[in-house]
């Protein structure tokens, strides 16, 4: 949860107030997400590294709750929790929820898949955040009867967003070079090393003044994929190929920021990789520039597909085809964008938003429309 930075967190906070709507909710969290939540809902605030001392203090906390309130349902919101909420559960006589995202599936690691795969698939309700993780899911034995797919959700911008392209591109001495912006953790599942190397020499040479803005940080303590050095290895990359020039990194950014990007970006890349044991499960990224007006490249890969609309949001690619992917960003860049309709792009984005995350999610859980 907030205040720590990405998808899950936002879509955990999001779960969090959707099920406050109808519901007493005690929040085990991480220090800090009291601030982002209504003062109604009660919290314990842990911080969270190391994660070994997050993971037994919020055990520890989950179970004094449970034993001084008795709730009726204990939910997770990823796999990596769903140990806790099990043994809550079962201690409190209560339902017992996870929210899965496909790599909490899919990890090799053996001590993992031993000891957490058996509590995901001891949940009374398992809910997936895409076609793609669903599948996962029942390959890895958890019952179908089960499963229930809730997509993410997004925020739609206001004109906020667009007010502050200007400060953004003067902020970061953009001018108006054209931005192919990607975001997210650098982990090697996110491919943003391979793009470097076999996509953008090819959109350099059409298009010398493209520049890949590249938002996030690094991610040494991933579940999977350890990000450490990332940073390094991709400016290495660029430097190797001729395109040093063409690529700069901002680092993390807060949602004002991040959306800012959006606004002045010309086009979204996500060439997430297929690799064994790290998957995509879904891809918010794509569903947030969707709402900013804003096509994404992707790869179709994983869950990926449930998040870009080809030809509608963006385009998807064949897996390792960087030919392709590189004509696919041109185009975006071109004239007439390729045909690219912005309001249709939104209106795709506009099915998911957060309030209607929240009606789906209360369904899943067996609460009454």
């Amino acid at each position: 949860m907030p205040p720590l930075l990405g998808g899950m967190e936002r879509l955990n906070l999001h779960a969090a107030l959707a099920i406050a709507e109808r519901s007493q909710v005690h929040v085990v969290g991480p220090a800090g997400c009291a601030e982002s939540l209504p003062p109604a809902v009660t919290v314990d605030a842990i911080p969270v590294k190391p994660l070994w001392r997050f993971i037994v203090l919020a055990t520890l906390a989950a179970i004094r709750s449970i034993v001084r309130q008795r709730p009726d349902m204990v939910f997770a919101g990823s796999g990596l929790t769903a140990p806790i909420a099990v043994i809550c559960a079962r201690i409190a006589r209560a339902k017992s929820v996870v929210y899965v995202h496909g790599l909490d599936i899919t990890v090799e690691h053996p001590v993992y898949r031993r000891l957490w795969l058996p509590f995901i698939r001891a949940t009374d309700v398992c809910i997936a955040n895409s076609l793609g993780t669903s599948r996962l899911a029942r390959d890895a034995g958890i019952r179908a009867d089960r499963l229930v797919i809730v997509h993410p959700g997004v925020a739609m911008p206001g004109c906020d967003a667009n007010k502050h392209v200007g400060s953004f591109r003067a902020q970061h001495g953009l001018g108006t070079r054209p931005v192919l912006l990607a975001v997210g953790r650098l982990t090697p599942r996110k491919g943003v090393l391979e793009f470097v190397r076999d996509s953008l020499p090819i959109i350099a040479a059409a298009q010398p003044d493209a520049l890949l803005v590249v938002i996030g940080d690094e991610a040494p303590d991933a579940l999977a994929g350890n990000g450490a050095g990332a940073r390094a290895d991709i400016a290495s990359m660029a430097e190797t190929h001729g395109v040093p020039e063409n690529v700069m990194f901002l680092g993390p950014r807060s949602d004002d920021e991040l959306s800012a990007a959006y606004a002045a970006a010309s086009v979204c890349i996500f060439p997430v990789r297929a690799q064994p044991g790290d998957v995509e499960g879904f891809g918010m990224v794509a569903l947030e520039a969707a709402a900013h007006g804003l096509p994404t490249v992707a790869f179709e890969i994983g869950g990926i597909p449930d998040a870009v609309s080809n030809g509608v949001s963006g385009r998807l690619i064949r897996p390792g085809d960087y030919t392709a992917f590189a004509d696919a960003t041109l185009a975006y860049l071109g004239v007439d964008k390729g045909g690219f309709d912005p309001v249709a792009c939104r209106a795709f984005a506009a099915n998911f938003e957060w309030e209607k995350f929240g009606s789906r999610l209360r369904a899943a859980i067996g609460y009454s429309t």
